[in-house]
């Protein structure tokens, strides 16, 4: 599926694809996974999102280990209870960026356009001006990196032509990826009652990314880099200190808790641990980390 990327002066020329045509493309291939109509355009009324997936519980937990080669789930508590996905949002923004990139209609140096909808957007961000523009390699840095929210609009503007139609984008390839009870709303995981997800959906979208674009893993396992002048370290704070885990995604907001999606390598065995509606952040690392011991074995045998 392929979506237009809206072209701004100056930016990037015009596209023959647009939003329509992967709406409609994204009902055809979704068919199978009863999306109607109605589903597929929901992301802009939240009645809509109720009735399709239901309301998601307020800091629920869920939990699940994912052997990532074969996709055989070794653990899971509560995978499918609906929570809100927070940050985890930015994996799908991510992924429909790196497809973008993929199908030649960006590159990694390609400028992305800030506008002050982007701009007036919450922390965590890095402090885009309105009228500047941002490399699409640097988007993707500063979203796997510092998480942050104005970059993550940004790039549902310059994609989609809007946050609705970016998230409308979403939601479509979350099904044709087999997502079925997540509903996006937004491109950063902002609070909205129709962002929700599941962590087993988390699981399917983290092995996706990186088995579709595994020539974009190592963002996900620097620990921190620089833009504008100032230094980000990394939302992740398992990377360098538990061996094995290089990526991915941390999230969090009030009414979901500490989110993680944690991959990691040992012995030549990839596992990816995510555990959702953590009370503390360090709570949530620390049950992390006893998963991948738990399932990969003893730390000695990390492959750095």
């Amino acid at each position: 599926m392929t979506f237009r990327l809206f072209a701004r002066p100056g930016l990037v020329a015009p596209f023959k694809a647009t939003i329509a045509a992967l709406l409609a493309l994204s009902l055809v291939a979704c068919q199978s996974t009863e999306l109607t109509t109605a589903g597929l355009m929901s992301a802009s009324g939240p009645r809509a999102a109720s009735a399709l997936a239901g309301e998601a519980e307020i800091r629920g937990q869920s939990t699940l280990v994912l052997d990532y080669a074969i996709g055989r789930t070794l653990y899971e508590e509560a995978a499918d209870g609906l929570r809100y996905p927070a940050s985890l949002t930015k994996m799908m923004t991510l992924y429909l960026l790196f497809e973008t990139i993929g199908e030649g209609r960006l590159s990694l140096d390609s400028e992305l356009v800030v506008s002050e909808n982007a701009v007036s957007k919450p922390p965590a961000k890095i402090g885009l001006k309105a009228g500047s523009t941002i490399r699409v390699r640097d988007a993707a840095q500063a979203i796997a990196v510092k998480s942050a929210n104005d970059v993550a609009t940004v790039i549902a503007e310059n994609l989609g032509g809007s946050e609705d139609g970016f998230a409308a984008a979403m939601t479509a390839k979350a099904r044709s990826l087999g997502m079925s009870r997540t509903q996006f709303a937004n491109a950063s995981g902002l609070p909205d009652p129709r962002q929700i997800s599941t962590a087993r959906d988390m699981a399917t979208l983290g092995r996706a990314l990186l088995s579709r674009f595994p020539q974009y893993a190592p963002l996900f396992s620097v620990t921190e880099f620089e833009y504008g002048g100032k230094s980000f370290k990394a939302t992740n704070k398992l990377l360098g200190k538990v061996p094995g885990v290089d990526g991915l995604k941390t999230g969090y907001i009030r009414d979901a808790g500490f989110h993680l999606v944690a991959t990691a390598k040992r012995g030549g065995r990839r596992i990816i641990v995510v555990v959702m509606g953590g009370e503390k952040g360090k709570e949530r690392d620390a049950k992390v980390a006893a998963l991948i011991d738990q399932y990969l074995g003893a730390a000695q045998f990390a492959e750095r």
